[in-house]
């Protein structure tokens, strides 16, 4: 049985992309949002959020 990484539905606060990949790799989702969160802070805004924004783009929706 494969695995498909979608956005999250019912985890979701923007776009659901954290709650999507917490649940793809089965971990808390306030984990992914801490390391996003991290990610922004000391790369500078422009890189997380991108990665953000290309996800949320990317990653289809459950």
């Amino acid at each position: 049985m494969t695995r498909k990484l979608y956005r999250s539905r019912t985890q979701r606060m923007l776009a659901g992309v954290c709650g999507g990949i917490a649940e793809y790799f089965n971990v808390d989702v306030t984990l992914i949002r801490l390391g996003l969160a991290f990610l922004i802070f000391f790369t500078g805004i422009f890189p997380g959020l991108i990665f953000y924004v290309l996800a949320a783009l990317i990653i289809p929706e459950g």
